[in-house]
């Protein structure tokens, strides 16, 4: 199992920067529910993680959900988070890739307040000495120094404790979606487009987390009325 480097994190330390920030999203696929973002900067670069909880720390994707909780309360302890979202209203008016950037925008706006809570720090600081890497290949519209890191959150230990961090959070949110509407079984897929979510959109349609912007959510509005139709 290949982990995440601090490569860029400690390169970029080297390179004069105070504060080194990773960041990455969960939820750009899904037919509803939030996306939701996660900055994330180490509490202190002289701690050394352990090892076992090191090999927690790598891309969301690749971890079961019991070991993403454990990795959410290892990031909590280790690093400095912030988390930010857009509901699937805002998609709908934005579209995802927009609404994904405000959600990346929102976490660093939260990071920098919880960073200004614990450790001595001006607003001219954190714009000066910070270094945004993001994953993808889209910079933010920020004044802030960026770098893109394509498949970030499977190279960089940064960005992987910030894909645990929007990861987790979105499922816990999808788990309460599904106390309100468990025909859909929101638990289970989190939102994303199984054949369980699509046979329950066909007979119930859309409830107000999905996305209507989306293409399979508005030909279920369609779809519904059909069957209620021939009823």
């Amino acid at each position: 199992m290949i982990l995440p480097t601090q490569e860029i994190e400690k390169q970029s330390l080297r390179e004069g920067y105070s504060f080194v920030v990773g960041i990455d999203e969960a939820g750009r696929g899904p037919l509803c529910g939030s996306v939701v973002a996660g900055a994330v900067m180490r509490k202190d670069q002289k701690e050394d993680i352990p090892q076992e909880d090191t090999r927690l720390i790598r891309d969301s994707k690749k971890l079961s959900p019991a070991q993403r909780e454990k990795a959410f309360a290892i990031v909590s302890k280790y690093f400095w988070v912030g988390v930010g979202e857009c509901d699937s209203k805002t998609i709908d008016r934005m579209n995802i890739l927009e609404a994904t950037f405000l959600a990346m925008k929102k976490a660093v706006t939260q990071l920098q307040k919880v960073m200004g809570k614990n450790i001595q720090m001006t607003s001219g600081d954190f714009s000066a000495k910070t270094l945004l890497l993001v994953d993808g290949n889209k910079e933010l519209n920020s004044s802030l120094k960026q770098r893109v890191v394509v498949g970030g959150d499977s190279q960089e230990q940064l960005i992987a404790a910030a894909s645990i961090m929007a990861k987790v959070t979105r499922d816990r949110e999808m788990v309460i979606a599904h106390q309100q509407f468990p025909q859909y079984g929101f638990d289970q897929h989190k939102g994303y487009g199984t054949k369980v979510h699509m046979d329950a959109l066909k007979k119930f349609g859309p409830t107000p987390f999905h996305r209507m912007s989306f293409r399979p959510v508005r030909e279920s509005v369609t779809m519904e009325k059909i069957n209620r139709d021939l009823r």
